[in-house]
């Protein structure tokens, strides 16, 4: 269907101090990302506008972009994200909209913002395990031009969070951080703790009564506690208290931090849990660990819905497990994000990485 356009009027506002020109492209010229006709008109710095023809017939609904001239700076959301296509049912009026951030020269970050990645320790004693491990910290980009002190999050399965090499595909931590960094949102150490290959499984699996037999996770998880923690604090400039400190990791990473964090809630304050394996262990006896009087606890739980059958049940199960604790809203600050597309895999934690990070440690507008 189409309508006669009565008049659309467009007005865009995003950040400042950017020169290149602005477009709008979509289902109206073919998607054509740099067409002189659908040139914006800059008002102000960080300020558009534009008015389509009005002897022009738009599509309803209207569906478009905005670009900088081509798809290698296109707009994206504020966690460096394609955005699904704008819509407008009925084009006519006047609409406002903003851009938070751009594609630059192809990339959804700006290589200045990336953090530093210092290597802890390539052999990292675990007296807990009697084992050793490599461990890497990230840290923000202007760390060495500042003399502030920063919260640290410890993750899981460094392997697959920012190496371009893993099998299964990586989160892009580092990429995700320099945009968030650009935001004034960089202040934050993650520490990566490499996961123990063929031992990942045993490490990562709580207590001996889980469906995958006995587990080591409690040892894990006192060597993070208990030996890692001190040198981290003790090595880099931290806030070590436990309001800003936090632990998380995915699928068997997601639900040992769910255990670091009942286990030692007077170390963690927030959680990062993504896609855990809560199948493994369906009887966690949260009560019986302390966790009836909790401190307070920020905890971002995702789970998508293409992962498996039990995934979003079980997600929602552990709030509510949770909360049958005694638990309130002055206790504990729970995000939920249900994906109905998400899948099992390292991008789409990586997707969710950013938002979470923010949640968890900047963004308390959100809560």
């Amino acid at each position: 269907m189409e309508v006669s356009n009565n008049q659309l009027h467009l007005e865009l506002h995003t950040e400042a101090g950017d020169a290149r020109p602005v477009y709008i492209v979509g289902n109206f010229n073919d998607w054509q990302p740099a067409d002189p006709l659908f040139q914006f008109k800059q008002v102000r710095d960080g300020v558009y506008s534009f008015s389509f023809p009005k002897d022009m017939i738009l599509p309803a609904p209207l569906e478009y972009k905005y670009t900088r001239g081509d798809w290698d700076h296109i707009a994206l959301d504020e966690y460096g994200n394609l955005p699904v296509n704008r819509v407008i049912s009925q084009p006519k009026g006047q609409f406002t909209d903003r851009v938070l951030h751009w594609k630059k020269d192809g990339l959804n970050y700006e290589p200045k913002f990336l953090p530093i990645k210092d290597l802890l320790a390539k052999d990292f004693e675990i007296p807990q395990l009697g084992k050793k491990r490599r461990i890497l910290a990230l840290l923000p980009y202007d760390y060495h031009e500042q003399t502030k002190s920063y919260p640290v999050l410890y993750l899981q399965d460094a392997q697959n969070l920012f190496d371009e090499h893993s099998p299964y595909g990586n989160w892009g931590i580092d990429k995700k951080l320099a945009i968030l960094a650009k935001q004034q949102k960089g202040d934050l150490i993650i520490i990566a703790i490499d996961h123990g290959e063929q031992e990942r499984i045993k490490e990562f699996t709580p207590t001996n009564s889980t469906k995958l037999g006995p587990g080591d996770g409690k040892k894990y998880v006192r060597f993070i506690a208990d030996t890692l923690k001190p040198h981290v604090d003790k090595k880099y400039r931290t806030l070590p208290d436990r309001l800003h400190t936090g632990v998380g990791g995915s699928s068997m990473g997601g639900l040992i931090s769910i255990y670091a964090g009942l286990m030692y809630p007077e170390v963690y304050g927030k959680l990062m849990i993504f896609s855990p394996s809560l199948w493994v262990t369906p009887n966690i006896p949260f009560g019986a660990i302390g966790f009836y009087n909790p401190y307070p606890t920020d905890i971002y739980l995702y789970a998508g819905s293409n992962e498996s059958k039990y995934m979003v049940p079980n997600a929602n199960k552990f709030k509510k497990t949770l909360e049958k604790q005694g638990i309130d809203d002055t206790a504990i600050n729970f995000k939920l994000t249900i994906d109905p597309l998400g899948r099992h895999t390292e991008a789409r934690w990586g997707t969710e990485f950013p938002r979470a990070v923010d949640w968890l440690f900047f963004n308390k507008t959100l809560r």
